[in-house]
């Protein structure tokens, strides 16, 4: 299994600067003259300075030089798993040969040959081959080859034999550069001054540098007028100073069979009848595509040319009907894809069964709960950046801001957020939207491997066209499943299919997550979610009295929305308390009774039969007096009450 070569990944679009100038003019000679430049060539860098994107331009180069060259880029996970899967067929000699044979192999992620002494040795012989067959070998990792832990020292001797070079963070220029040419790309206009205040943070990747710029773009969208300076400062804030693809398309030549057609066609009804021509020129390009034309063929025996375009036009529906059958089968599980019944109109029945059969094999993924709707989400100032955000990536799944993180502290609503997005992206026509905790997606995978199933599992999340997943923080030292992640966010990035993720705060400050993990986490957009405001308070309690069937009275409304809350999950607790109390009373839900349960008072204001002193009328925060008889006058600071004592 190889990985496409993402066509945003050139050397056109890659910034070059005097940390990675070397790294790219090797990669361009590389390119220009694959096989006898230097071979290999071993590119390392932290992550997410940029060594996927000059490895990925090295092929796109080389391609456009040569169309002829077999080029092909994986990474060593995708090589290990390719490896296993042809021993375990007993296709391991095929293996070798099929890679043996590529013009120029791009291996990404080296570094994860530690512990691997099969691979290594694997690798070794590849490397050798390769080298004496004048054929190009590239290689990443975000270590050189001598601190790669447990690497066997051929190789090491092997990679150093070439080229070794480094690609280090980005200066400041080069920092204005990328931001500028993003900041175009993206179509967003910035006041002079306000890149270059982004740029003199030093960010320790690029990737990190991405997600400040998208924080400001955001932050410039919410406000609807150009930030300045100090609005970047402001946005970013002192500690981010301190922290630092579907398949690919091929471009079509020309088409020589179809001009072939045409010759034949034309040669064939100077001698027979015109209908003949027709039937000869679809057994010519169904066989040509790998489809059995018995059924064509069968009407050339006919003496009478009778419903022939009829017969043609059932025989061409079939065959896309096998098409859109072997594509859902391929995405469900891409080793199903090829099986003969599906080149075959006249088993169209067995195809049928066949897609049937894996649809009921491959579960649909969990998808976003219906209880979390986008239109009860309250609105307000502490959530209008992630709101915005969220909608941004509704809008443009993919494009805009991926991967979204949502972050803030428990209760805040970012699950409700997370699934509101996941059921709107599932509106989308052919959307299959997968939506869960990491607990569960972790419980899958070990379910999978107990089961022998991995490869099922990773068809079920690869044919997704989103993934959000709740609480990330839980794959703290869960190495196989990060590893997991890792190739999927590739492979949805690539292929411009949204992510979003939650998590109780920054990427950065999350213990246990993968540099790679984090890396890519921080290069979309980390939103906040702050502790909600008087106008998100007010909004969710009316919704929770409501639900309770409790008339929205505006006193309690105003009292409740004014009580020192964190979350709005200790709402629902408070307005609990109070209902659970009147109902205990038999009283109706007031504003004095939810001062009583919830301050205490209640003994402080009662006479000694019990009776209430007074009717419970407050002050609304909101202004004005709610009761022109009655009012309660409140100090809730004890030092603040003047007290005399009556003599």
């Amino acid at each position: 299994m190889t990985s496409s070569l993402n066509p945003r990944f050139t050397f056109e679009t890659f910034v070059v600067g005097s940390a990675n100038r070397l790294a790219v003019t090797a990669g361009r000679t590389v390119a220009e003259n694959p096989g006898s430049a230097y071979n290999p060539l071993f590119i390392y860098s932290g992550s997410g300075l940029g060594k996927t994107h000059v490895l990925m331009a090295i092929g796109h180069a080389a391609k456009a030089l040569a169309p002829q060259l077999n080029i092909e880029y994986l990474t060593l996970d995708e090589y290990v798993e390719a490896f296993h899967a042809a021993i375990a067929a007993g296709q391991g000699d095929a293996f070798r040969r099929r890679f043996q044979n590529v013009g120029v192999l791009l291996v990404d992620d080296v570094q994860f040959l530690t512990n691997r002494k099969e691979m290594q040795a694997e690798l070794l012989r590849l490397t050798e081959a390769l080298q004496q067959a004048g054929h190009q070998i590239v290689l990443a990792s975000d270590r050189p080859p001598a601190e790669i832990a447990d690497l066997d020292e051929r190789l090491i001797s092997r990679f150093s034999g070439g080229l070794v070079v480094d690609m280090g963070v980005p200066d400041y220029e080069t920092r204005v550069a990328i931001l500028r040419r993003k900041a175009e790309e993206r179509g967003t206009a910035f006041q002079p001054g306000v890149l270059e205040a982004i740029a003199k943070i030093d960010y320790p990747n690029v990737r990190e540098l991405m997600g400040a710029l998208n924080r400001v773009i955001a932050f410039q969208s919410v406000n609807e007028m150009p930030v300045n300076e100090e609005a970047v400062r402001k946005v970013l804030g002192t500690s981010s100073a301190a922290s630092p693809a579907a398949a690919s398309s091929t471009v079509a030549s020309p088409d020589e069979f179809s001009q072939f057609l045409t010759d034949v066609t034309a040669t064939v009804g100077k001698a027979v009848e015109a209908w003949r021509a027709r039937v000869a020129e679809a057994v010519m390009r169904w066989q040509g595509e790998g489809y059995r034309t018995g059924r064509l063929e069968a009407l050339l025996e006919r003496d009478t040319p009778a419903a022939v375009d009829e017969a043609i036009a059932a025989y061409v529906q079939d065959v896309e009907r096998l098409k859109a059958l072997e594509a859902e089968v391929a995405a469900l599980d891409p080793q199903a894809a090829g099986d003969k019944v599906f080149h075959d109109p006249e088993r169209m029945d067995e195809a049928e069964a066949t897609a049937g059969r894996m649809r009921e094999g491959v579960a649909p993924p969990p998808a976003p709960s219906a209880a979390f709707p986008l239109e009860s989400y309250q609105a307000g100032p502490s959530n209008e950046v992630a709101l915005n955000a969220a909608r941004d990536a509704i809008s443009k799944p993919g494009k805009k801001y991926n991967p979204l993180v949502i972050v803030g502290k428990s209760g805040l609503g970012k699950t409700h957020l997370l699934n509101a997005i996941g059921l709107q992206l599932a509106k989308k026509k052919g959307a299959i939207v997968a939506c869960l905790s990491t607990q569960d997606f972790v419980d899958e995978l070990i379910a999978a491997i107990d089961g022998n199933r991995v490869d099922w599992w990773r068809a079920r999340y690869r044919r997704c066209t989103a993934l959000l997943l709740d609480d990330i923080q839980l794959l703290a030292g869960k190495e196989r499943t990060q590893e997991e992640l890792f190739n999927l966010f590739n492979q949805f990035l690539d292929a411009e299919r949204q992510l979003v993720f939650t998590a109780p705060a920054h990427p950065n400050t999350l213990e246990g997550l993968e540099e790679r993990i984090v890396s890519r986490l921080g290069g979309g957009l980390v939103a906040e979610l702050g502790e909600p405001d008087r106008e998100v308070r007010r909004s969710v309690l009316e919704r929770l009295l409501t639900h309770q069937h409790v008339g929205t009275d505006t006193a309690l409304l105003d009292y409740l929305a004014d009580r020192p809350v964190d979350s709005a999950r200790s709402l629902t607790g408070l307005v609990q308390r109070v209902v659970e109390a009147a109902a205990a009373e038999d009283s109706p839900v007031t504003a004095g009774l939810a001062r009583d349960v919830l301050e205490g008072a209640a003994a402080a204001r009662r006479t000694a039969g019990g009776a209430p002193r007074t009717s419970g009328i407050v002050v609304s925060s909101a202004g004005g007096v709610r009761s022109r008889e009655k009012m309660v006058w409140d100090w809730p600071a004890a030092g603040e009450r003047v007290i005399e004592d009556m003599r």
